[in-house]
């Protein structure tokens, strides 16, 4: 972790302990808290009381813009003067917010450019807290996110060790596994799915590929040692073509009848469950029939469910029957 950042991380997390007012903090209590983050984070073991003392210092000083209230109590008690005061809360500076302003200008003008086309969800971030916080009012549009998903403080070393062509040692343990399993892993390209990260690559040369839940990573180390194995020609579109999710086998994708009724069939054409979808039938009812071409997996399974009585599979049969039988169950769990 750069020095810059692991500043960022411990300023962070004193900020979040002298916020928390239902107990009190000792300059001991501030260095094993920050300790213990930084070594979720990035596996440092040891802060140095120097360290954190500067730390404090550095937030009441005028260095950073932060000016921060922190007062000692009984001579012991670290605690914010002002119980609403949180280095987040830190006022943007008009030429901050001139730069801000230049920035979503000069990302707008490649709007139009297909190659930057996943640029277009960021600019609207930025331009939205731009106006929010130039106009002092509440933020216009709402995106999703969540705050406490684990393992995103992975993210950047997986980043770098697809860009730098190197392995990373991986600490990981799936939901199914009793203890963690360390592993070289080389990672080909990131995927999000409904909020959820993954690491795609293999373990050895001709070996499977694996996605790797970033939220079940304990540790994850660049090596040097290894020399990393390349992605020679398989391209993530190529990749999940015949699938939803993220889950990919080597079973055929079949061709998957759904029905779907009148108060939901405008939602399933203007958000197509994959890219493969048409509608094969329209009824006077309004209702449809769509067909997908898809593998059967579980975010499959999860997705039809997800529209309850809604959608109903029509074929192929072995999957009307293993839908039927979930929803059988599901109904007996309602059963008194």
């Amino acid at each position: 972790m750069p020095a810059n950042r692991n500043a960022l991380v411990r300023y962070k997390t004193i900020d979040a302990c002298l916020r928390n007012r239902l107990r009190k903090w000792t300059l001991e209590d501030l260095i094993e808290k920050v300790s213990d983050t930084l070594y979720e984070y990035e596996g440092i073991e040891a802060i140095s009381k120097r360290t954190i003392q500067n730390d404090i210092q550095m937030m009441r000083s005028d260095k950073l813009g932060y000016f921060a209230p922190i007062v000692v109590l009984d001579k012991k008690y670290y605690t914010y003067d002002d119980p609403n005061y949180s280095i987040t809360n830190i006022p943007i500076s008009d030429s901050d917010l001139l730069r801000m302003n230049e920035a979503v200008e000069m990302l707008k003008q490649f709007k139009g450019f297909s190659h930057f086309e996943q640029l277009n969800e960021v600019v609207q971030k930025l331009e939205d807290h731009v106006y929010s916080v130039g106009k002092k009012k509440a933020p216009i549009i709402d995106f999703e996110k969540n705050d406490n998903l684990k393992g995103l403080a992975f993210l950047d070393i997986l980043y770098q060790s697809v860009i730098q062509k190197k392995a990373v040692n991986m600490t990981y343990q799936s939901f199914k596994a009793h203890a963690p399993n360390v592993f070289p892993f080389h990672v080909w390209w990131l995927k999000e799915f409904k909020n959820r990260w993954f690491a795609v690559g293999v373990r050895k040369a001709n070996g499977s590929i694996s996605s790797l839940a970033l939220d079940r990573m304990v540790e994850v180390n660049l090596i040097e040692e290894i020399n990393y194995i390349e992605n020679q020609a398989l391209t993530p579109d190529e990749f999940y073509k015949d699938v939803i999710g993220v889950t990919v086998s080597n079973l055929r994708p079949m061709n998957v009848l759904l029905s779907v009724v009148a108060q939901h069939a405008p939602y399933v054409e203007t958000k197509p469950l994959h890219h493969s979808q048409q509608v094969i039938e329209r009824h006077t009812d309004g209702s449809i029939v769509v067909q997908i071409r898809v593998q059967h997996n579980f975010e499959l399974e999860k997705e039809i469910l997800g529209f309850g009585e809604a959608m109903k599979v029509i074929s192929p049969d072995f999957f009307v029957k293993v839908m039927k039988q979930r929803l059988i169950k599901a109904s007996r769990r309602y059963e008194i």
